[in-house]
């Protein structure tokens, strides 16, 4: 191939679509417990995390539900991809060897999602929240019905290997992604920059800047417990009698099983199986999704 700006355009094209195929073979399971929060600055804070509001009777004036206040703040960050591609190659008519590499840089890059928010997810057990306290916690402070802190968990602790049960219905689910810039393709393809003069390498990259954070931890259950009937049973009571300030019910219901592939099979047995290992109905038999999350491993 002739290395004109012709040539090299038509070639950033080519590896544009790959990447693009690749894009679009992403499983993004993030999306199940993740809310996407549009970024306009370097950090963005979230006061209002813990005041989930709540309809009353109107007796006499309105009564402004003021939102707790939390000094909680997600901070986004840089991140980048690059691939080099030898001058070389490009002039034996050998590029043609980089399309899936460029594809599996599509992958990778709408797969970033899942990464970050499933890292978290795991970290759960020993990173903060909102409250101060670790997201899968014993005693988070929750105001009871005549107003007095208690503390409730929405972990039953353990030493296990991890899983999770999510109800993902809401607005605001456990993790925000919050996303400032998208990634976008960019390429340094000029026979003239200073990357090829130097080392003999045409450069396409990506970059974007985002990152994640808690949500409200009520509506995320973790345990390292033992996954079994009688552990997802004390699980899924947990979540669904899980309560608001003021003893207000959330209306929760469990409805994804999250587990590691290690966990699949327990999983399966509990959610899938007709009869339990003592030969009984197995009663919670479809009452969630069994997720198997690869990064969770």
């Amino acid at each position: 191939m002739l290395i004109n700006a012709a040539n090299l355009s038509m070639l950033t094209q080519g590896f544009k679509a790959s990447f693009q195929r690749g894009l679009g073979q992403a499983a993004n399971q993030a999306d199940m417990l993740s809310t996407t929060v549009r970024s306009t600055t370097g950090e963005e804070k979230y006061g209002w995390l813990g005041k989930i509001p709540n309809v009353r009777k109107w007796l006499g004036d309105r009564v402004v539900q003021n939102i707790s206040q939390h000094d909680y703040s997600i901070k986004n960050e840089p991140w980048e991809l690059t691939i080099g591609v030898d001058r070389d190659a490009i002039e034996d008519d050998q590029y043609g060897v980089y399309g899936p590499l460029f594809e599996e840089m599509g992958r990778s890059t709408a797969a970033h999602k899942d990464q970050l928010v499933f890292d978290l997810l795991k970290a759960g057990f020993a990173t903060t929240c909102y409250d101060g306290q670790f997201f899968f916690d014993t005693d988070h402070p929750v105001l009871d019905a005549a107003g007095n802190e208690t503390s409730v968990a929405n972990t039953d602790g353990g030493a296990g290997t991890p899983w999770f049960l999510i109800d993902d219905s809401r607005a605001l689910k456990p993790i925000i992604f919050q996303d400032r810039r998208a990634f976008d393709f960019v390429a340094m393809d000029q026979p003239t920059d200073e990357n090829v003069f130097r080392k003999k390498e045409f450069e396409y990259g990506v970059d974007g800047r985002n990152n994640v954070g808690f949500g409200f931890w009520q509506f995320a259950w973790g345990s390292k417990q033992t996954l079994d009937k009688a552990a997802y049973k004390s699980a899924r009571e947990a979540l669904m009698e899980m309560k608001a300030d003021y003893g207000r019910p959330l209306g929760l219901v469990p409805r994804k099983l999250v587990v590691p592939p290690a966990l699949e099979g327990a999983g399966l047995e509990i959610l899938n199986a007709e009869r339990d290992a003592a030969g009984a109905t197995n009663v919670y038999k479809g009452t969630a999704e069994l997720v198997v999350v690869p990064w969770l491993a």
